[in-house]
């Protein structure tokens, strides 16, 4: 165990002599130029921003944008919204070089009364030509906790605004049905007001009617049958009264 804990530590330690050997930035060469040569580079170009009147910079802004040269004009209209900010310009502090890949990027830090802020310049590594120019405020550790604070109530409110407008929709799915019912209840009486249709009278059962027979004949023939029986020549002597018929 302890053999094993010994070569850990001589591994650590050979990193950090490693890391401690390794190449002074101000020496190494960055594609045909210099630490010397950037570091005055973005010296100069800050000094020319703190020195410079506005309406130096709107000409030098309207030049180059003739030549599509955005970079700096985009650098110098950044330097114009934050000028009234910044306060009195003190002096240039620290400078850095920083390359990853095919980019290298230098940063300037610009002291003034108000706020610092960073110059920082982009270069393509290939031709050492400047891609791109910004100009960043530097917030204190409270100011950063303060806005970090204030992300984070935004995010969360956001949140619960939505989770209040979802419940709302939500409710409102058990309240559409009520004001349904309560529109067909208020619409009900004009529909009452309306005469309702008479019931159709179902039709009288048709009644066989016996057929009348004319008795006339059938009394004729008992007249005659009845004066046969009695002898007599005619049917004047008896008057027939009624004829019953038997069931």
């Amino acid at each position: 165990m302890k053999r094993k804990l010994c070569l850990v530590i001589c591994l650590c330690m050979l990193l950090l002599g490693i890391a401690g050997c390794g190449e002074d930035p101000k020496k190494a060469d960055y594609n045909g130029m210099t630490y010397d040569e950037l570091e005055t580079s973005a010296r100069s170009l800050a000094s020319n921003l703190t020195e410079s009147e506005d309406a130096q910079l709107d000409e030098v802004i309207s030049y180059y944008e003739q030549y599509e040269d955005m970079p700096l004009v985009s650098l110098i209209k950044r330097w114009k919204e934050l000028k009234p900010d910044l306060g009195e310009f003190e002096d240039l502090g620290e400078f850095a070089i920083d390359k990853s890949g095919k980019t290298l990027t230098t940063t300037l830090v610009m002291n003034f009364s108000g706020r610092d802020i960073t110059l920082t310049c982009v270069y393509n590594y290939l031709d050492m030509q400047i891609t791109d120019m910004t100009l960043d405020e530097i917030y204190s550790l409270g100011e950063k906790m303060q806005k970090a604070a204030m992300n984070t109530l935004m995010g969360l409110g956001t949140v619960f605004m939505i989770l209040i407008l979802i419940s709302l929709v939500i409710y409102c799915f058990k309240v559409i049905p009520y004001l349904q019912e309560k529109a067909k209840a208020k619409n009900a009486p004009a529909l009452e007001n309306v005469p309702a249709a008479a019931p159709a009278v179902p039709a009288a059962p048709v009644l066989m009617e016996e057929p009348v027979q004319d008795d006339t004949e059938l009394i004729a023939v008992i007249a005659a049958a009845v004066a046969a029986c009695d002898g007599a020549l005619a049917a004047d002597g008896f008057v027939v009264r009624s004829i019953k018929r038997r069931k």
